[in-house]
């Protein structure tokens, strides 16, 4: 009887500790059946333990969840997705790009056709951006090359000695070397204005020698009815992409004057030189792939800018009405070129140099600091946020400039005009320049009214060039 009593005794703590939880191998059987009356004290201590441990981490858990929690989860993965955040609340109050294009063309009849070709565009920019990021990984970064296969044969030409391969890279009609991704965008941009809608008619590229109809893009008749004249820059910076520095995609559209004709398959350039873009540019653009992957569009009627959501895929507007600051303190030159800019753009940059913080912070502004990115959408963009100029002037070996006009210059001046800037080739609108040619390049100036004034300045005070001066007045 007093043998049964002590297996109860010793059972029933164990089947206790089970039932919390604890493990048996944790406590030695032998010690069990000699000091029964210490487990539950040491359990209580035990238990307590992790008790406090449990709390710990799950306060802790509660506290990186709240910081760190992805907002709007698509998946449902996170508590931030299935409570309302400020994160969330904020990104919900949203503008989508979709629905902002629904109002603006809404209100502007004319425009209701691009429509389509916009939200195209668009999505070309978020397949930019997924390339950009996988360039490196998947091998798609450095130039584009050529391989031509040369075969030898022997005396009489009956045997044949073996084939030779030669590898050469691509060079566009700029005389650059064109990268892997910018023969890539090129194509996705070609598909995007072309295959959208029928209200393009033609698209130029920076890539191509003549600009194309979207019948020969798209090998259909069916696409050649448009109104519109699409041009654009897939990649810009494109070099950048080996350091991981920003790059971006620019593009306009503009409407032919009267008295253009867009049936001649032969003359297709005429359409675009035929009137400054003053009165022809009805649309322009750029997204800039860095940090954040940024849209920026004006379709005449002020400039609004648009970040793309990674959660959701979707570019939200978060700049409404961008204003430039009429002054700013920011210079993007190449200065390495310093002593190949004409006299006037050299005593700007100097004046600019020799300002003095003290006198700065005594007129309340900002010391001048020089940024410069190697692409005109980083640099522009920074400028348009900041305040301050932009300028790639003439050389005395490219004395017209490098930017080409209708799908560079242009489109940047068209943002800055609309957000209260200004574009100038040193002696007049940008806007006002009636182009010669598809690829003209032009001395490009863009940034805050004040800063591109004065630099207008320098160029009228210290130049030496009448001819020059002349031939970029409007």
């Amino acid at each position: 009887m007093m043998g049964a009593v002590l297996q109860i005794a010793t059972v029933v703590p164990l089947l206790l500790a089970t039932a919390q939880g604890f493990s048996l191998s944790r406590t030695p059987t032998t010690r069990l059946t000699t000091t029964t009356n210490r487990i539950p004290q040491q359990q209580s201590r035990q238990q307590q333990q992790q008790q406090q441990l449990c709390h710990s981490a799950s306060s802790f858990a509660t506290m990186t969840t709240r910081r760190y929690a992805i907002p709007n989860d698509p998946l449902g993965t996170t508590p931030a997705s299935r409570t309302s955040t400020p994160q969330t609340r904020k990104k919900e109050s949203l503008k989508p790009f979709g629905r902002y294009l629904e109002v603006e063309c809404w209100k502007q009849a004319e425009l209701r056709g691009l429509e389509p070709t916009l939200v195209a565009v668009a999505n070309a920019c978020k397949q930019i951006n997924r390339i950009v990021q996988r360039a490196q990984t998947d091998n798609v970064y450095g130039a584009a090359t050529t391989t031509t296969t040369t075969t030898t044969s022997g005396s009489g030409g009956s045997t044949t000695n073996g084939d030779s391969t030669t590898t050469t890279a691509v060079v566009n009609v700029q005389g650059e070397v064109q990268q892997k991704l910018d023969v890539i965008c090129n194509d996705l941009f070609l598909r995007a204005f072309c295959g959208s809608s029928q209200c393009i008619h033609t698209v130029a590229s920076e890539e191509e020698d003549e600009p194309r109809c979207c019948s020969d893009v798209m090998n259909d008749p069916a696409f050649a009815m448009g109104e519109f004249v699409a041009v654009f820059d897939p990649l810009d910076g494109s070099k950048n992409i080996d350091a991981s520095l920003p790059v971006g995609s620019i593009f306009g559209i503009y409407r032919p004057e009267a008295g253009s004709n867009l049936n001649n398959k032969d003359d297709l350039a005429a359409a675009f030189c035929h009137g400054d873009a003053s009165r022809t540019l009805v649309a322009a653009g750029y997204c800039l792939y860095s940090a954040t992957t940024v849209m920026v569009l004006t379709l005449g009627s002020g400039v609004d800018g648009f970040t793309l959501d990674p959660d959701t895929g979707r570019f939200l507007q978060t700049h409404s009405d961008l204003r430039i600051p009429s002054r700013g303190p920011i210079y993007s030159f190449n200065e390495a070129n310093y002593r190949d800019f004409d006299k006037p753009v050299q005593e700007y940059l100097n004046s600019l140099k020799q300002q003095k913080r003290s006198t700065a912070k005594k007129q309340q502004q900002q010391p001048v600091s020089a940024r410069y990115m190697g692409a005109l959408v980083a640099d522009a963009h920074n400028v348009l946020i900041n305040g301050g100029i932009y300028g790639y002037p003439a050389t005395f070996s490219n004395r017209q400039g490098k930017l080409r006009l209708m799908y560079e210059s242009n489109p940047m001046a068209m943002i800055m005009e609309q957000a209260g800037g200004a574009g100038s080739t040193g002696y007049g609108r940008i806007l006002k320049v009636k182009p010669k040619d598809i690829h003209q390049r032009v001395p490009t100036f863009l940034g805050s009214i004040e800063n591109v004034f004065e630099l207008d300045q320098f160029c009228k005070y210290y130049s030496e060039d009448d001819e020059n001066q002349q031939r970029w007045e409007s």
